[in-house]
């Protein structure tokens, strides 16, 4: 691939939330997950922790996460959840995100590392879109719930949780997205 190219591809991605089976293969989630390792990492402290839940499990997750949203008194519409298990039934693949905090690191911010698990879900974005997935990051489902976070192994002291990547096959193409000028948020400084 020419680098016009890989550039052009980076220029024609956008999130894409519904999505339906295949998923991705496990040989290309190993390149996903590969890309991920690649992110800016400062001090190699490796932040990200991923979780994968896959086919049915999808199902069973939002049963869960849905149930602890509940229980924690956030509002949940019943038709926020009818669109949530609308939206989820055809997931092939949930990617659960989460940023390991170092207590003991007091050199690298806690900002940096994650910032550092937010550039691994970029890769693995951009990872997606150039082998034919669609791919969408939310911060929904129960991200902000202790009960989830603790169901995914993450128990909120030493794991900060992020979000989700929902990839598999795009189900039609997404509208374009109108972009900004980049101009109207730069500045240079002399």
């Amino acid at each position: 691939m020419s680098s016009v190219s890989a550039v052009d591809f980076l220029l024609s991605r956008q999130s894409n939330k519904f999505v339906q089976a295949p998923g991705p293969s496990d040989a290309h989630l190993d390149l996903i997950l590969k890309a991920a390792m690649r992110a800016p990492d400062h001090g190699k402290l490796r932040p990200w922790r991923f979780t994968l839940i896959r086919d049915q499990a999808v199902g069973k997750f939002a049963d869960l996460a849905i149930g602890a949203t509940r229980r924690a008194g956030k509002p949940l519409t019943d038709e926020k959840e009818a669109s949530i298990r609308s939206w989820l039934a055809n997931v092939p693949l949930l990617v659960g995100m989460a940023c390991r905090i170092d207590h003991s690191n007091t050199k690298i911010p806690e900002h940096e590392r994650v910032l550092a698990v937010g550039a691994a879900a970029t890769n693995m974005l951009n990872a997606a879109h150039m082998l034919g997935y669609g791919a969408f990051w939310s911060t929904g489902l129960g991200t902000y719930v202790d009960e989830v976070n603790e169901a995914l192994g993450y128990d909120g002291l030493d794991y900060q949780f992020l979000g989700y990547l929902a990839i598999g096959t795009p189900m039609g193409t997404p509208d374009p997205v109108s972009r900004p000028d980049y101009h109207d948020f730069l500045t240079e400084w002399k």
